[in-house]
């Protein structure tokens, strides 16, 4: 019979992990199961660096940004000595689920221990470069967007004020989701995204058009996997001799105080995981779909394919004319 669960958080932080990590607590507890914290994630859990987590634990923690247990990239995970020495702290601790909050890194880590050890796993989806096949959002994800966008309407001000083109850079790994979705929410005239390709003489293009009708300054949204800021400022000035500037947000995205989208998706899905757990269900991945929480297999899930709206990418660049 489950008594006990852990949960930690693992990889990248995302605004919201402290409400999933509060939902998750708040959850068991109403059960009558205990939890185990576990800190930097699977560092933690090699190095037995666990805490008692209660009701009064996860108080005043759902509208921090960041983790209270702290988070890590674990190379040691990656080795079976290491997971060697986790399971023994599975034992240790009286651990019978566990829940693990983070990226697809830290899920396949998961189900591989899940397969060495039989530890039964549900992994909750959170970082904001809303990567995760199986999931129509991610924890962390809405935070990051509305960050960049407030961003984008300061520096707004100032390309105005100096008749300036200014390109922003924002966080997303290999995906644009962030890029696109600030972009279109931010009235971008340009968004360069790694899903689709791009030419610089296109931009210029459409950067003089804008020039010759009136148009004193622009902002172009550029997603870290596309191309660096930097080097697209520097391409545009040369070919157009226009003043550019250039903005990285760079972590600033990860941090701050978690938008509701973001605080009711992580409590849904934190819930949702130890109901799975509760069910006797493993290697399982929550995620949100069509508005409804669902759970899936995380081995079929990361075997998807996670692709951007390429139809709202084409709507942004037609208000942008």
């Amino acid at each position: 019979m489950l008594q006990r669960i852990g949960v930690l958080t693992s990889g990248g932080d995302s605004p919201g992990m402290n409400a999933c990590i509060r939902a998750v607590v708040r959850k068991a507890v109403y059960h009558g199961l205990e939890v185990m914290g576990i800190k930097r994630g699977f560092n933690g859990f090699i190095e037995g660096d666990m805490v008692p987590l209660h009701l009064g634990s996860v108080a005043d923690i759902i509208h921090r940004g960041g983790t209270i247990l702290h988070t890590a990239r674990s190379v040691q995970f990656l080795n079976p000595e290491g997971r060697a020495r986790a399971n023994e702290n599975v034992k240790r601790f009286g651990i019978q689920g566990l829940v693990v909050i983070g990226g697809d890194g830290s899920f396949r880590g998961a189900s591989i221990f899940n397969r060495e050890y039989g530890l039964p796993v549900v992994g909750v989806p959170g970082t904001i470069d809303n990567d995760i096949p199986g999931t129509d959002q991610t924890i962390g994800f809405d935070t990051a967007v509305n960050t960049a966008v407030e961003a984008i309407n300061k520096i707004r001000d100032t390309a105005t004020s100096h008749e300036r083109t200014f390109v922003i850079e924002v966080m997303g790994r290999n995906f644009g989701f962030i890029a696109l979705a600030a972009g279109l929410a931010g009235g971008a005239e340009t968004i360069l995204i790694p899903e689709r390709p791009f030419s610089y003489d296109e931009i210029c293009e459409r950067l003089m058009r804008g020039y010759r009708r009136g148009k004193l300054h622009s902002i172009i949204v550029v997603a870290e996997g596309a191309a660096g800021g930097l080097e697209v400022a520097r391409k545009i000035k040369e070919r157009t001799g226009f003043d550019t500037k250039v903005t990285i947000l760079g972590h600033l995205q990860r941090g701050g105080t978690p938008t509701a989208a973001d605080r009711i998706l992580a409590s849904c899905l934190g819930a949702k995981a130890v109901e799975l757990l509760m069910a006797g269900e493993t290697r399982k991945m929550v995620g949100i779909k069509a508005g409804k929480v669902v759970a899936l297999d995380i081995e079929d899930a990361l075997s998807q394919t996670r692709s951007i709206d390429l139809d709202m990418y084409s709507l942004a660049g037609i208000l942008s004319i």
